[in-house]
């Protein structure tokens, strides 16, 4: 007997079989709900083929044609995807906006008898709600901030902390980009960031996942990674929580940085062209000083006056400016694991569990 469809706009607090968007390749790229499984019921050039003739032709003939489009798609998802679910089996389904591209899966889905939930104004709806959590949410949270000039090994001594059963919040992870000109990650070549909406999405879902009473560890970024944008409400809980300062000396930072840039080295001419947009700040004098030792090879010594010269001083200011209330300070000789043994354990009496 064919299930009757159900609807909401609160599709995080009920628990589903299965979370299907039905939009295109190229719309679910760009953000989704977490956990979504993409199911298009009309692929993009279907999608542009429909919208052309829709507009150029007949709104008539486009949804003849569209139809035929949808069932064919729909066809395919139920003999592939669908074919082993069981009769239990309780899905929510959702499109752009919670029309006809959702509801043509969804009354299929129902009439084989499984209980469908629509979701009511589709994406639309769930990204309202990402909005309003992201800037409710951050001001919930207790944070501590991690600081430390460039190559200190911030990251890498979160991720021991984490390992340590510390809360942590990677915004460079979830950025994919460590903040900085030269900060694009790279695997094999450049590795591109999310969108903004999908970075909002991943740092929502790391936010809910904190205990609201447990400190939350997060390292002195800026309001921007790269391309994408900190939500206003965390950027500002950030700038005013309390900071642990980590100090390294400056061979053990450039000893650091040359073995987690080891791209940079084997592409000089990628670097080089990076370099070339600080030229408003350095100078092309210094720019050239830079590009000779690149030539010559000498990384040590580019690595330590880029330091000297440029991402010092900025960091310097940027903290005066955004992080300056620094309770601790961590002197580290170098990043072996018996230092940052020794660093995290200086930090539990002092930070873990305040709230």
């Amino acid at each position: 007997m064919p299930a009757s469809l159900r609807y909401t706009k609160e599709p995080h607090k009920e628990t589903y079989s299965e979370i299907i968007d039905v939009r295109s390749s190229s719309e679910f790229a760009e953000d989704c709900i977490p956990g979504a499984v993409n199911l298009p019921v009309l692929n993009d050039a279907e999608r542009a083929e429909v919208g052309t003739i829709y507009k150029q032709l007949s709104p008539f003939q486009a949804r003849k044609i569209g139809a035929a489009l949808v069932s064919k798609n729909i066809s395919q998802h139920l003999e592939e995807h669908f074919v082993n679910k069981e009769k239990n089996y309780q899905p929510l389904i959702y499109c752009w906006r919670g029309g006809q591209r959702s509801a043509s899966l969804a009354t299929v889905l129902s009439q084989i008898g499984w209980r469908v939930t629509l979701l009511e104004g589709g994406y639309k709806t769930y990204r309202s709600y990402v909005r309003q959590q992201l800037d409710s949410l951050p001001r919930k949270l207790n944070y501590r901030i991690l600081c430390g000039l460039t190559g200190s090994g911030k990251t890498h001594i979160l991720e021991k902390m984490r390992r340590r059963g510390f809360q942590i919040l990677d915004l460079e992870a979830l950025a994919n980009h460590r903040g900085s000109l030269l900060g694009e990650q790279w695997r094999g070549k450049v590795s591109p960031q999310p969108t903004q909406k999908y970075f909002d999405s991943k740092l929502l879902q790391a936010l809910q996942s904190f205990d609201r009473y447990e400190t939350v560890w997060v390292e002195s970024e800026s309001s921007k990674i790269g391309e994408v944008h900190l939500p206003k409400s965390l950027w500002k809980e950030m700038k005013q929580s309390s900071c642990v300062e980590i100090q390294l000396p400056l061979d053990a930072r450039v000893e650091y940085l040359l073995a987690e840039y080891p791209h940079l080295i084997n592409n000089p001419e990628i670097l080089k062209a990076k370099l070339e947009k600080l030229k408003s700040n350095c100078g092309w004098k210094k720019i050239s000083q830079w590009y000779r030792m690149i030539n010559n090879q000498d990384w040590a010594s580019f690595v330590k006056d880029i330091l000297q010269s440029h991402y010092d001083p900025t960091y310097r200011k940027s903290m005066q400016l955004n992080f300056n209330q620094v309770e601790k300070v961590v002197c580290l000789n170098d990043l072996s694991p018996s230092s940052i043994d020794n660093c995290l354990d200086s930090l539990v009496p002092s930070f873990v569990g305040i709230t």
